[in-house]
């Protein structure tokens, strides 16, 4: 099942931890796999320097910056096997993490696969608490003294919230059962690339931010599901990626969240859910205010009244996806906040 596997590495200008995720990809992929880094159009093209040293990469050079979107549909666009997973340039993976995540692929309304996505945010190397739990040994180079979970799989909540499942959390046994979950972070999910082809790709105009919980909900629409495969392990350098939003970046984080609500949620949902909704934008925004930051954060909110016509207009070919399972069984969940 190994030559099933396509890999794919967005990046633009983070040449060093690039380096440390295709020297990991490289020692742990299986035989067969294939890699493309996309070059997001790196200043001096120091991404595709760096992945050219590590022979069989291939790497897909973008003249223009279109953002992780567009990276990664191009980077689907180039893929030759029929399973592509996602990794982050912060990313590091571990021995047998694409084996045991390919299982699920054996299944056909599987369409994605969430691995167990640990921080990584200290280089102290040791076994950790996670071989203990899991019962086998962990790998030196990847491992750190307290393993905290990053993501073990996405939720999401009726009120237009999502969250990382277990995030901030140490390794405990209920994040070790595989099973079924709403979605997959993009950080480092598998897809089947058809499934993907089938249901629109990534949204580009998200440029990034929550465009993975955007795709999770056309997956549900069209039917598929989503496992979460703790056996398949990934480290993330949550320093390199976290960091308290604001300006642009937080307007940008604020529309896209916006755009997911509005876009995807069911239709006999929403009458229970716009409640609940209003209650998470006076929260929110009474924390931006807090901040300091509630302008572009109101910006964001509001800057969706503008894309009416397209909303409705995405919303129109969701249907022609189906109707799918009951939306109930997504992992929607009734309450907005966990």
């Amino acid at each position: 099942m190994s030559d099933r596997l396509s890999i794919i590495i967005p990046s633009h200008n983070r040449a060093d931890l690039l380096g440390a995720c295709l020297a990991a990809v490289r020692r742990h992929a299986p035989a067969g796999a294939e890699v493309i880094v996309v070059d997001d159009a790196s200043p001096g093209g120091a991404v595709s320097r760096t992945a050219a040293a590590f022979p069989g990469v291939c790497v897909v050079r973008r003249d223009r910056r279109g953002g992780f979107c567009a990276a990664v549909n191009a980077g689907i666009a180039s893929a030759t096997h029929p399973v592509v997973e996602l990794l982050n340039d912060d990313v590091e993976v571990e021995a047998g993490w694409a084996d045991a995540a390919l299982k699920w692929f054996a299944e056909p309304t599987v369409a994605a696969v969430a691995p167990l996505v640990l921080r990584r945010d200290d280089d102290r190397p040791c076994a950790t608490a996670v071989s203990a739990v899991v019962g086998r040994s962990t790998t030196a180079d990847t491992a750190v003294a307290h393993p905290y979970i990053d993501s073990a799989g996405d939720r999401y909540y009726l009120g237009g919230v999502a969250g990382k499942r277990g995030c901030g959390r140490p390794v405990g046994p209920e994040h070790l059962r595989p099973g079924f979950v709403f979605g997959a972070s993009a950080s480092s999910a598998f897809y089947r690339r058809d499934a993907v082809h089938l249901v629109g790709g990534f949204p580009e105009h998200f440029g990034a931010y929550f465009e993975d919980v955007d795709l999770s909900f056309r997956l549900n629409r069209a039917g598929f599901r989503v496992a979460y495969e703790p056996a398949s392990r990934v480290w993330h350098h949550v320093s390199a990626s976290y960091g308290r939003p604001a300006g642009a970046l937080l307007e940008q984080q604020a529309r896209n969240e916006e755009r997911v609500f509005w876009r995807n949620l069911p239709g006999p949902a929403l009458a229970r859910a716009l409640p609940l909704h209003l209650a998470v934008l006076a929260a929110k925004a009474w924390r931006r205010w807090r901040e300091g930051h509630l302008l572009p954060f109101l910006r964001g909110k509001l800057g969706v009244l503008g894309e009416t016509a397209e909303l409705i207009r995405h919303r129109r070919r969701l249907r022609a996806l189906g109707s799918g399972r009951d939306w109930a069984a997504w992992g929607v969940e009734g309450r907005f906040w966990s």
